[in-house]
C-alpha cells in the first residue's frame, strides 16, 4: 500500500479514533498520543491492512485495546464522556443552563455505568456504529450489544426520571 493510498484510507478515521480514545482516557493529550500511536501501528502494518474486511472496525478495536492497556497501566484512572452535538443560537440563558445541566447529568450517569456499557453507548449513540461492528470491536455478539445498550439506556432513563421526579440523585 502506497503512502497516498494509506492516507486516503486511514485519515478519515482520525476523528472517530480520537473521540473513542478521549472517551476512555479523558485527557486530550493522552487521546492525541493514543491516536498517534494507532496511526503509527497502522503505518507499520500498512501492507497487511487489505486483509481486514472493515478497516474502521479494526482501527476502533486497536484503539479500544490500546486505551484499556493504558488504563491498566494506571496512566489514567477515570473515564469521561465528552460529547455534545446540540447547539442552538436562539436558546435563552435559562434554557441553555438547563440543557447544560441535563447533558452534565447524562455524562455523570454514563460514567457510573459498567465499562462495557460505557463503550457500547459511545460506539452506538455517539459514533453511530452498527451492532455487528460494535460486536466485532468489543468481541461480543450483536445480541449482547443490543442487551447492553438497552440496559444502559434504561439505567440512564430511570436515574433521570428519579432526579426529575424527586430533584435528587
Amino acid at each position: 500500500m502506497q503512502q497516498a493510498e494509506f492516507l486516503n484510507t486511514v485519515l478519515p478515521l482520525k476523528d472517530k479514533v480520537f473521540r473513542l480514545a478521549k472517551r476512555l482516557l479523558v485527557s486530550v493529550d493522552e487521546a492525541e498520543d493514543a491516536t498517534q500511536e494507532l496511526f503509527f501501528k497502522l503505518w507499520k502494518n500498512k501492507n497487511k491492512l487489505s486483509k481486514y474486511k472493515s478497516l474502521e472496525a479494526f482501527a476502533m478495536t486497536m484503539t479500544k485495546n490500546y486505551c484499556l492497556d493504558q488504563l491498566k497501566a494506571k496512566r489514567s484512572n477515570n473515564l469521561k464522556l465528552v460529547h455534545s452535538n446540540y447547539k442552538d443560537s436562539n436558546v435563552s440563558l435559562e434554557h441553555d443552563l438547563e440543557i447544560k445541566d441535563s447533558v452534565s447529568k447524562v455524562h455523570e450517569l454514563i460514567d457510573s455505568l459498567p465499562e462495557k456499557q460505557k463503550l457500547i453507548i459511545q460506539l452506538r449513540d455517539i459514533e453511530n456504529f452498527e451492532f455487528e461492528e460494535i460486536g466485532k470491536i468489543l468481541d461480543i455478539k450483536p445480541s449482547a450489544v443490543r442487551v447492553g445498550l438497552s440496559r444502559a439506556r434504561k439505567t440512564i432513563r430511570q436515574q433521570l426520571l428519579k432526579q426529575h421526579n424527586y430533584g435528587i440523585k
